[in-house]
């Protein structure tokens, strides 16, 4: 066990990682963020650096310096690519949280632009389907905003289904009435239209 202490001897590489953190991040404050969640993840998996095999890329000729060219230089390099994964890790989840962040913008302003408008519209269209009579609030309620079919919200409201289509169609015929200018005149198309409807859905 104390052989493989030795082996991973981080705190010996601590001056290094600094200073290739230093080197991508280009600032000091981020640099030791870097480090230390690099050094969260290299004894996070600590296992798999115990079971690479002995150094095999540190030849006779190299010049490596003492013990370093065993663990120490393995364990360097070992490192060094965790600290250069974790930056490109957290690179891509700032570029991606931007992106969302500039696409949330833009929808944003896209939605928010006309928003007195778009508030103003939505009271309207609400008004109008709160004055409609109930039997047809009712109707169109179960049919545009919960989904029922036809069947089902006929069969909910305990009414035939030729009946349901009628409610439909007058509520419809009112606020259609409104999108096309004529809210106030609602009342009156509403007993123009009346009567029977073929199903629209």
């Amino acid at each position: 066990m104390k052989r493989d202490d030795t082996t991973f001897d981080v705190p010996a590489q601590l001056g290094v990682m600094r200073r290739y953190a230093r080197s991508l991040t280009r600032d000091d404050v981020e640099a030791e963020d870097l480090v230390h969640d690099a050094l969260v993840r290299a004894y996070e998996r600590r296992g798999s650096f115990d079971a690479e095999p002995a150094a095999a890329g540190t030849g006779k000729g190299g010049g490596s310096r003492g013990g370093e060219a065993g663990g120490g230089a393995r364990l360097r390099g070992w490192l060094l690519s965790v600290l250069h994964n974790v930056f490109i890790d957290r690179r891509r989840s700032r570029v991606a949280e931007a992106r969302r962040e500039a696409d949330s913008l833009d929808l944003a302003e896209t939605s928010a632009a006309p928003a007195q408008e778009h508030r103003l519209r939505l009271a309207q269209v609400r008004g109008a389907f709160m004055a409609l009579p109930e039997e047809q609030r009712a109707a169109l309620h179960l049919v545009a905003i919960e989904g029922l079919g036809y069947a089902e919200a006929a069969a909910t409201l305990g009414i035939p289904q030729g009946t349901l289509m009628s409610r439909l169609s007058r509520a419809r015929a009112t606020l259609r009435a409104m999108e096309e200018g004529g809210a106030g005149e609602g009342p009156a198309r509403l007993r123009i239209v009346g009567g029977t409807d073929e199903p629209t859905r």
